[in-house]
């Protein structure tokens, strides 16, 4: 995961780029507040950032604040570092738009728990989104299909009228026999999108993949062993 770090002091911002680094995390190093809202506003923007109090200029609460007006599509974790420790300072920075602070000078230990927290949150975050994306789209599809039966149903009946009053030997019938078999198929699949209460995907074509409807539309038992 992709971190911001926003601190004035060369020192700690280089010392908290290296632990941070050290970690796994890829870091995007800002020396101000300014600096940071900017990358913040990026196409590839950190979900995660660590945003010094005190900064010339744009102090990290007014950086969580400005983020937040934002309203970000993409989900944002925001922790402060500070050396104000009072319960009014904790305060006015949560309601900047802070998640959370850690205490300056913090412990190592510390300081990766609360970066895990973090990057769990943004984890989740991304997940529910993704889900939410998906029954939408599950949602409209169930909508579409609930409209086409009746049409599809119409055109099924009528095919099997026409064909209780033509000869087996006539041409058209074949056709009509045709047309009325792929109109079941198109039924039975419209049934099965409509039953789909879970993603499942398959290979299609070359790094393609398409959701899998046989297996997204089976109804998921539960292993009676496991109750």
């Amino acid at each position: 995961m992709k971190v911001l770090i926003a601190e004035d002091d060369f020192t700690s911002r280089t010392i908290l780029q290296a632990i941070l680094t050290s970690w796994g995390y890829e870091v995007v190093a800002t020396a101000d507040g300014e600096s940071a809202l900017a990358a913040m506003q990026q196409p590839d923007a950190p979900h995660l950032a660590l945003l010094d109090w005190m900064m010339p200029g744009m102090e990290g609460p007014a950086v969580c604040h400005e983020l937040r007006k934002l309203k970000r599509r993409d989900p944002v974790y925001l922790i402060l570092l500070t050396s104000k420790g009072e319960r009014g300072d904790i305060v006015q920075g949560l309601e900047a738009g802070a998640d959370d602070y850690i205490a300056k000078p913090y412990n190592n230990e510390e300081l990766r728990a609360r970066v895990q927290v973090g990057k769990r949150m943004v984890t989740l975050q991304n997940e529910l989104r993704e889900w939410e994306k998906l029954q939408g789209v599950l949602e409209m599809a169930g909508a579409v299909c609930h409209e086409q039966t009746q049409p599809l149903q119409c055109i099924s009946g009528y095919s099997e009228l026409l064909l209780m009053d033509l000869n087996e030997k006539d041409p058209k019938c074949e056709m009509l026999k045709k047309i009325k078999s792929q109109v079941d198929r198109l039924g039975e699949l419209t049934r099965k999108i409509m039953k789909i209460t879970r993603y499942q995907s398959k290979p299609y074509l070359s790094k393609t993949r398409i959701i899998d409807i046989e297996c997204a539309s089976q109804i998921k038992r539960e292993d009676p062993d496991n109750g």
